[in-house]
């Protein structure tokens, strides 16, 4: 039976492995013009996490999307050499790039910049900023957005970074789509839920509310198939608080737990499933059976290649439709003062 354990594997070991070459990245695209790398888009970083940079994106050695790459180290790059090779060994060492505006070189100038070993951040980023800024356009900057990619580490630095920059919003979508899991994320769903307990007016005459940092109108998460474990509770928790509606498609289904995974003799491991999720009614549930959307959206990947999110799209319209008939009960003026002594 533990071997249909969802977190039950075996992995590492006495297994060869080759040491690749060490190419640093520029954070960005490239296409072939003009017999000349051009590049197509630079990856920033955004604003969300100040310790991301993106290489060709630091102010004074900038380069632009539209802008050819002429050369690395002084050595001319042509269509037919290959970026990546002029890049080996190059991870965190500075580099100097000759780029400009036309393929000939007319006013091209030479930056000095440092290769990175990853852009996976700097793209994540790039796709989740994007999401949030189509949902605020989509929404007249009604609507927030906050993706989670796990409910470990990363998923509360995404959450709280996101969330509290956005409690100004009056409707929230939560993309969970792809979550890793990692804990039961209690807190995330506590701070989703929570209730208006007072107002307050202070003397200047400024009013503001107790818990300051809540968002307290409609709310809508998305899921798919690729999101498990605690990606799996997460949505679970949602529905089970009565937060909002669940939209995508059913969840991966892995709520047997694993813990004391012994190292093997080889180097490699071996997870132990150790305890299992039931839910509010007494019921083992969950596990090999996902949490199942209440409004299933499959991800169109003709839209997909078009540049679009199908989900996405009908997350927005779904949250506009709540907000339609969203009543907010929270008062957001305070009461007429007292004019009786001692009131």
């Amino acid at each position: 039976a533990e071997l249909q354990a969802g977190h039950n594997r075996v992995g590492g070991g006495d297994v060869y492995k080759a040491n690749g070459a060490k190419v640093g990245l520029l954070g960005a695209n490239f296409s072939i013009e003009n017999g000349h790398y051009r590049i197509d888009r630079v990856y920033d970083g955004e604003r969300w996490n100040p310790f991301l940079r993106g290489p060709l994106a630091v102010p004074g050695n900038e380069a632009r999307a539209g802008e050819y790459l002429l050369a690395i180290a002084g050595q001319p790059l042509g269509a037919s050499d290959n970026l990546f090779a002029r890049l080996q060994n190059t991870i965190g060492q500075q580099l100097t790039l000759r780029v400009g505006p036309h393929a000939d070189g007319r006013n091209a100038r030479d930056i000095v910049v440092l290769p990175i070993a990853s852009e996976t951040e700097l793209r994540l980023w790039s796709w989740v900023e994007g999401n949030r800024r189509w949902v605020d356009q989509a929404s007249g900057g009604k609507v927030g957005y906050i993706y989670l990619p796990n409910t470990a580490g990363a998923g509360y630095t995404f959450f709280n970074r996101m969330f509290f920059n956005q409690i100004d919003k009056q409707a929230l979508i939560i993309d969970e789509r792809g979550n890793g899991g990692g804990q039961a994320a209690n807190y995330i769903v506590e701070m989703l839920s929570r209730r208006h307990l007072s107002g307050w007016k202070d003397r200047d005459g400024l009013p503001y509310n107790t818990p300051a940092g809540a968002l307290h109108g409609p709310k809508l998460m998305m899921i798919d198939q690729d999101a498990g474990s605690g990606g799996d509770y997460l949505p679970y928790a949602f529905r089970e608080l009565g937060i909002g509606p669940l939209l995508g498609t059913r969840t991966w289904g892995g709520l047997i737990g694993i813990y004391t995974n012994p190292p093997l003799v080889d180097g490699g491991t071996l997870t132990v499933p150790f305890f299992r999720f039931y839910d509010t009614n007494g019921q083992w549930s969950v596990e090999n059976e996902g949490v199942a959307p209440d409004i299933a959206v499959e991800l169109d990947p003709l839209a997909s290649n078009a540049g679009r999110d199908s989900q996405l799209e009908r997350a927005s319209a779904e949250i506009l439709k709540m907000l339609e008939i969203y009543r907010d009960d929270v008062p957001r003026q305070p009461p007429p003062l007292p004019t009786q002594l001692g009131r």
